[in-house]
């Protein structure tokens, strides 16, 4: 039975097999990597992925689709909301650190694709590298660099914590149905041996820094800086996408407790 995508799920199942053959490369399987794949679907990636694996995780929310999948041999199904997912529990439980970590992949659901980045980044210390379908329009923030247009809150939280790059791009027609928009893969990587900061500290940093992008940092993250008894040389007179990352890490450091 044809499997109808679900727009409340924000289904858009990859069906091109050039694009396909390209992203396995790109990830690069090797046997028994511990690997998770994200919003399988109708397993047009997983199958190349676990031939070549030998075993796969897949965290699906759907419960038709999961139910499909479970008749596959070689896949251990998690039937569940992915930000509910602890990937440090589940890490453990395939023994990823013999490994290097998980390795973790999928076509992320445009609709929550950020809550997700996020989410993982909670788990990052258990993670080798993540591998990415979403919008382009949000990997082209993910990468930017200070003062241009798509620099903003994302590229500061995620920079801290991996080295990233576009890898492939994926338009509509290789997917049913067809989204609205370009897609392309990210490749994320750990950076090791991060700057040691306070992670929920950090995130409310930049989230006051950039909550009114167009004022200078003196009407934003002044007040936030002068609660912080912060007496240090931070130039205000910035915009908050004019400011490098390390620059951010920096006054994170130097106002936490």
């Amino acid at each position: 039975m044809k499997h109808i995508a679900r727009k409340r799920f924000g289904q858009h199942f990859l069906t091109d097999s050039a694009i396909i053959d390209a992203i396995v490369r790109g990830i690069g399987p090797q046997p028994d990597d511990a690997m998770v794949e994200i919003g399988p679907g109708l397993a047009a990636l997983t199958q190349p992925l676990v031939e070549r694996l030998g075993r796969l995780t897949v965290v699906e929310l759907d419960r038709d689709l999961a139910q499909r999948l479970r008749g596959h041999g070689q896949l251990n199904v998690i039937e569940a909301d992915v930000l509910k997912v602890d990937f440090t529990a589940l890490a453990q439980s395939m023994k990823a650190a013999g490994t290097g970590g998980l390795r973790v992949v999928g076509n992320l659901p445009y609709n929550i694709s950020t809550p997700i980045l996020f989410h993982l980044l909670d788990h990052v210390s258990v993670v080798r590298d993540q591998h990415f379908m979403l919008q382009k329009e949000v990997i082209d923030r993910m990468v930017a660099q200070p003062a241009s247009a798509d620099y903003g809150r994302l590229s500061v939280m995620l920079q801290w914590r991996y080295a990233m790059e576009n890898i492939l791009f994926v338009p509509p027609q290789s997917f049913d149905p067809p989204p609205r928009v370009d897609s392309a893969i990210v490749r994320m990587v750990p950076v090791e041996d991060p700057p040691k900061i306070d992670a929920a500290h950090y995130g409310q940093l930049v989230q006051t820094a950039f909550s009114q992008r167009r004022k200078i940092l003196r009407n934003t993250l002044g007040r936030w800086l002068e609660e912080r008894n912060y007496a240090g040389d931070f130039d205000l007179q910035r915009r908050a996408e004019e400011v490098p990352v390390n620059d951010y890490i920096q006054l994170a450091q130097n106002t936490q407790a």
